[in-house]
C-alpha cells in the first residue's frame, strides 16, 4: 500500500540506497514510477505493506515501511533487494554497495570509496565538520534527525 513518505510514523523502518551518481531528471521521473509500482504491489505473506519512498539529492532512495501496520518478512525484504538490483542494472548505477561514503562539498554531494574517504580524512581534505550521510539509520525518526550530520556525530568519526 503506497502512502506519502511524510505520513509514515517516525517509528517506521527505513532502508537507504545511495547511488554512485546522480540520476537525470528523466531517470528520476521513471524511477519514481517504478518505485511507486513496486510499493503498490509489495506484500508480506499476502498482507499489503504500508510504505512510501523519498528520493533526496537526486541520488538517495529512502524506502520507509510502517511496521505497526504489517512487518516486513524475509521474503518481502528479499523482494525489495531484488527490485533494487534490477534498478542497478537498468540505470547502470551502484545502489547496494555499503563500502562507499557520500558527503557534502558545499551543495555538491560527493561519493567516494571508503578507503579514499579514509585517506582524505588523514590528509585533512575532509574534517569532523564535513556533512556526511549516515545510511545506517534504521527508523524514519533517526533518518530525519541523524542522517545528514557532521562526521563527528556519525560512524565516520573514527576516521577523523
Amino acid at each position: 500500500m503506497l502512502v506519502e513518505f511524510e505520513s509514515l510514523p517516525d517509528t517506521s523502518r527505513v532502508w537507504i540506497y545511495q547511488a554512485s551518481r546522480s540520476f537525470s531528471s528523466e531517470e528520476l521521473a521513471e524511477l519514481k514510477e517504478e518505485l511507486d509500482a513496486f510499493i503498490t504491489e509489495w506484500t508480506a505473506h499476502g498482507q499489503d505493506l504500508k510504505a512510501g519512498i523519498e528520493i533526496r539529492y537526486n541520488r538517495f532512495i529512502i524506502l520507509g515501511l510502517d511496521q505497526s501496520h504489517t512487518s516486513a518478512s524475509g521474503c518481502s525484504i528479499d523482494a525489495s533487494v531484488h527490485f533494487i538490483q534490477q534498478l542497478e542494472k537498468k540505470y547502470q548505477v551502484e545502489l547496494l554497495d555499503k563500502m562507499n561514503v557520500s558527503y557534502k562539498q558545499g551543495e555538491f554531494v560527493a561519493y567516494k570509496p571508503l578507503l579514499d574517504f579514509k585517506k582524505m580524512a588523514k590528509q585533512k581534505a575532509v574534517s569532523a565538520k564535513t556533512i556526511v550521510f549516515n545510511n545506517l539509520v534504521a527508523t524514519k525518526g533517526e533518518y530525519l534527525e541523524n542522517w545528514e550530520v557532521p562526521a563527528s556525530e556519525s560512524w565516520h568519526s573514527r576516521f577523523m
